[in-house]
């Protein structure tokens, strides 16, 4: 059943979805609540999303939805939950909804291999040229094997320099210890000493990270902190000959900077997937034809996507019974 008049029908809690989920977690949404989908492809915009959230019991939101203040007041005294379907929560305001007794959750952990496999295969489609390689195929140019014909980096046995070393870091560190990398990573926590051991790591210091890596792959949080982390100066510790890879949030890279160090040739390549301005790319950055640049894929497995709904859907539905959720952001609110 859909209803937007924010009343449940009832003893059923209204809810709101953002975006459509596959279908059977939208099956036992609709089972439990009065569900209000947007079926569009492209976000609600910010005011539509303000006028369908008034009077919802619980939320789930994607990373294109700003949770804030004003959403909070829009909803009402009746929300009780927003369950955040991704793993990042950038969009979410925890404090604002901690203030209100808003429980807020995300989707870790079930994205974490598909994500690690993308960043993998983004860090040897750039070494190898492999994007490069199928344009010129399709474009029916003239090519002839030779001896020095689009020469690329190679991969096994050089270092992987991972910033972020949890779930999705470590999931990737698994995957370089098939290709005997070292890897060297940065964290505010260290490991212990057994998960260094098991996965070839050492934990160092972001400027030995990106001085010391022939690949760097980006797996931490979108903070006021790592916003552009990665930017011009950092760009330049980095070797002339390295790759570097995010799967991370768009934001931590400055995108213009990378495109100048690309085109300047003080890097050998890039493969990104997400977007400072996302969908929106540098312009700079897509005439770079050594970046290999994808449309936010990290977790876009029929498996991946189907659990993450299960998991936000977990979420919404143990707060709105009055049990704690699988993954909350701000289990402080379930205190008595």
């Amino acid at each position: 059943m859909v209803s937007r008049s924010g009343r449940d029908e009832g003893e059923r809690p209204t809810v709101l979805v953002t975006r459509r989920l596959p279908a059977p977690a939208m099956a036992r949404l609709a089972a439990r609540c009065t569900v209000d989908v947007h079926e569009g492809e492209s976000p609600l915009p910010r005011k539509a999303l303000l006028a369908r959230i008034a009077g919802r019991s619980g939320a789930i939101t994607l990373l294109t939805d700003r949770v804030d203040e004003e959403l909070l007041r829009a909803a009402g005294p009746r929300l009780r939950v927003i369950a955040n379907y991704a793993v990042g929560f950038d969009n979410v305001d925890v404090a604002a909804c901690t203030t209100r007794g808003v429980v807020a959750s995300n989707t870790p952990e079930v994205l974490s291999e598909a994500t690690a496999d993308l960043a993998f295969a983004l860090l040897l489609a750039a070494a190898r040229r492999v994007a490069e390689g199928d344009r010129l195929v399709r474009s029916d140019r003239p090519w002839v094997w030779g001896p020095e014909f689009m020469l690329g980096g190679e991969v096994h046995g050089k270092t992987l320099g991972l910033v972020g070393f949890g779930r999705i870091g470590q999931a990737v560190a698994r995957r370089a210890v098939g290709f005997g990398m070292p890897v060297l990573y940065t964290d505010v926590q260290a490991q212990p000493p057994a998960v260094e051991r098991a996965l070839g790591a050492r934990r160092v210091a972001l400027r030995a990270l990106l001085e010391g890596s022939d690949f760097v792959s980006l797996h931490t949080n979108l903070t006021d902190a790592t916003r552009h982390l990665i930017d011009a100066e950092r760009l330049g510790w980095m070797r002339p000959t390295a790759v570097l890879v995010n799967t991370a949030r768009g934001p931590i890279v400055d995108e213009a900077a990378l495109a100048r160090a690309l085109r300047a040739g003080r890097l050998r390549a890039a493969g990104l997937d997400v977007y400072e301005r996302e969908p929106q790319v540098d312009p700079e950055l897509l005439r770079c034809p050594q970046a290999v640049l994808l449309p936010h894929l990290g977790s876009a497995t029929d498996e991946t996507r189907q659990a993450m709904a299960d998991l936000a859907v977990d979420n919404l539905l143990a707060v709105l019974d009055g049990r704690r959720p699988p993954t909350p952001l701000n289990p402080e609110v379930l205190e008595p």
